[in-house]
């Protein structure tokens, strides 16, 4: 981490002492905790003031979470000197709270609160010349295998004991996560188009920050089941909007990005014995038309545990002029042989099929050193490994589930506009491209 960085950090660690009066210095022990939670908090502003658009950050006021769930928590962060840090910084008028947040007893839902950098404390972030995603390095050492289960009504990650399998799980992400560390993944956006950027994802309700400095994966399972959901999250090109993905660079390479084809339709005919056909499984309940509402359809009764009678929230059979029980019966019609599959909770045993195709897909690139960023059910890599890339898909799917899933190539980052020979750029039209890419630029360089 840069020298100006840390010079930053001790600078009001030493202030938000300063301000507190205490009968006797905190025991070694203590005062490594509270610089740390000093160090902790500032380096997540100064994350924060580099992200696609800036986001708020999140501490916990709940002393519980403190000392619950070791598996998960920073093992140097404590209620105590957590609070006595962010209050220090509180009132040195370094952050200001944004949101309170809250904790409902009765409905046993809440938020956690929201803070930002202000005035002194942001002007300085903002003139560090390092970049954050550069100089803090992933911590691979932190737990990625994560359990969840639903408490009280409220998802949650548990505590478990390790098997061989786990073990297994968490030795391979760190393999896939010291690839990715090994390489830089960009986006290569003008400077003038950033502000498009933040609005198209603002625009979005479910729409998360981008943060270059997430490069690392985390893999989460479900129902407190180790056969159940095991998706890898967190990596900051999942949050990047579709039409924006061909824009993703490796190592200032260019990227292609394959998808697989009726990925959940696939898998579902696949482990069960049953013949799809060779008539696109979502095409074929309108006519071909409506597709994605129908893919959206699909995907959300298999993956609800009880009968659906009322739409789900992300589908709109309006626009198809029909009503959702409509909508629901011809997709079940559709479907006649895997019928008795939907609405049974499903779609989570084949969320952990389809983790462990991708894992094995990461895993084959992984041992080349080249990273393979995976989104949703396609993947992105180095435009060169296009070919090698399907093939991988293909034959861990098989591996999986012993049949053939077809793919398609989503796009590619970068081809020219019309089909002209290619012109050697001058030094003016050159200098103009690294003005307009200067951000990029910038990163790319360091």
């Amino acid at each position: 981490m840069s020298n100006s960085f840390q010079e930053l950090t001790n600078d009001f660690i030493k202030r938000v002492e300063a301000l507190q009066v205490r009968k006797r210095n905190r025991n070694p022990k203590a005062q490594q905790s509270f610089e740390h939670a000093i160090r902790t908090i500032i380096t997540d502003l100064w994350k924060s003031t580099h992200c696609i658009p800036l986001r708020e950050c999140l501490i916990n006021k709940r002393s519980g979470y403190y000392s619950e769930s070791k598996r998960y928590r920073d093992p140097l962060l404590t209620y105590k000197q957590t609070m006595a840090a962010f209050d220090g910084l509180l009132t040195l008028g370094c952050v200001e709270v944004t949101k309170e947040g809250y904790f409902d007893h009765t409905t046993l839902q809440g938020s956690l609160t929201k803070f930002v950098a202000r005035d002194e404390l942001l002007e300085r972030l903002q003139e560090i010349e390092d970049y954050p995603a550069l100089s803090i390095k992933p911590d691979l050492n932190e737990e990625s295998i994560i359990l969840r289960d639903v408490i009280d009504g409220r998802k949650k990650a548990i505590e478990y004991d390790d098997t061989p399998n786990t073990v297994k799980y968490r030795q391979n992400l760190k393999t896939i996560n010291q690839c990715f560390s090994r390489h830089w993944v960009d986006l290569e956006i003008k400077d003038t188009d950033v502000v498009s950027l933040e609005a198209r994802i603002r625009k979005n309700i479910d729409g998360l920050p981008i943060d270059l400095s997430a490069r690392s994966l985390i893999r989460i399972f479900s129902n407190g089941s180790f056969k159940e959901g095991g998706r890898f999250y967190r990596g900051w090109w999942q949050n990047v909007p579709s039409e924006y993905r061909k824009y993703i660079t490796i190592d200032m390479k260019r990227t292609v990005e394959y998808d697989f084809s009726q990925l959940n339709p696939h898998m579902l005919y696949y482990a069960y014995n049953k013949e799809l056909g060779s008539e696109d499984a979502y095409d074929r309940v309108l006519d071909g038309e409506h597709r994605n509402l129908v893919k959206a359809a699909f995907n959300a009764m298999i993956q609800a545990t009880t009968p659906l009678r009322n739409c789900p929230s992300d589908v709109d059979p309006s626009i198809a002029d029909m009503s959702w029980a409509e909508l629901r019966d011809k997709i079940l019609s559709a479907h006649k042989p895997i019928e008795d599959l939907f609405v049974c909770g499903e779609g989570n045993l084949m969320q952990f099929e389809d983790s462990c195709i991708c894992e094995g897909v990461m895993l084959h690139f992984a041992a080349m050193d080249a990273p393979a960023l995976p989104v949703h059910d396609s993947f992105i890599m180095h435009h060169g490994f296009g070919g090698e890339l399907e093939e991988s898909m293909r034959r861990e799917f098989h591996k999986r589930l012993g049949g053939d899933i077809p793919t398609s190539k989503e796009m590619l980052a970068w081809k020219p506009s019309d089909d002209s020979p290619p012109v050697s750029p001058d030094l003016d039209e050159v200098l103009a491209a690294e003005r307009e890419y200067s951000q990029w630029q910038a990163r790319n360089d360091a």
